[in-house]
């Protein structure tokens, strides 16, 4: 599997913000959004380490750290990684988590390894609205994320839209979560009172707060 980072930091965002976690960065993405902050993750010449589920398992049970996201890229792309998450459902000490992009079928991974989800929509300001995968909405449960990652008010108001139409708060957690130098906090926040929102909560990355916004291994 190809590997670009390993580390351990605190997640930044989703239902665990604030909590440490193991991180696995696998390289490569079928989406090249507009505001997307790891884009040298998805280049095909990123260097990149090449490791078994053994040994990515082997490393996270040295960090003594439980929780795991595993995250790109995406993750649901490596070749190996239904065997990946075998491993990890046998380790019952390690809650595991995949950052995934919306445009992967989930169904195949909703079985007795299935991880926690934190699904992105894309929203019309990354340019991929288009290959939103929206079945996969009816396989979330109360565990899993939805983030709608808003660059502008539009992308607000349309992830208003697609809560509703979907029930997306009733199944799972629902996070809106700005753009960083696209759209103020502040603005998230009058539209949702505006709008009258209730069961979607705003969401600040954490990291990029806590340590310069370009760093990487964070």
């Amino acid at each position: 599997m190809k590997v670009v980072e390993k580390f351990i930091s605190i997640n930044g965002e989703a239902s665990r913000a604030g909590e440490l976690s193991v991180f696995i960065r696998f390289q490569g993405c079928n989406l090249k959004c507009s505001y997307c902050d790891t884009m040298w993750a998805n280049e095909s010449d990123c260097p990149y380490e090449k490791l078994t589920p053994e040994q990515i398992i082997q490393y996270v049970k040295s960090t003594k750290i439980k929780n795991v996201t595993l995250t790109g890229g995406e993750p649901l792309l490596q070749p190996q990684i239904h065997e990946l998450l075998e491993l990890f459902a046998s380790e019952k000490n390690l809650s595991v988590e995949i950052e995934t992009n919306g445009s992967i079928d989930l169904k195949p991974f909703c079985n007795k390894s299935r991880p926690i989800f934190t699904m992105d929509y894309k929203l019309p300001t990354s340019n991929y609205e288009k290959n939103m995968n929206t079945e996969n909405f009816d396989l979330l449960s109360n565990k899993d994320v939805v983030k709608f990652v808003c660059g502008s008010k539009e992308d607000v108001m349309r992830a208003f839209e697609i809560n509703q139409k979907y029930c997306l708060t009733e199944k799972c957690k629902v996070y809106l979560s700005p753009v960083f130098g696209k759209i103020e906090p502040a603005e998230i926040v009058n539209l949702m009172i505006k709008y009258k929102i209730n069961d979607i909560r705003l969401q600040i990355q954490m990291h990029k707060i806590i340590w310069n916004s370009e760093q990487r291994g964070v």
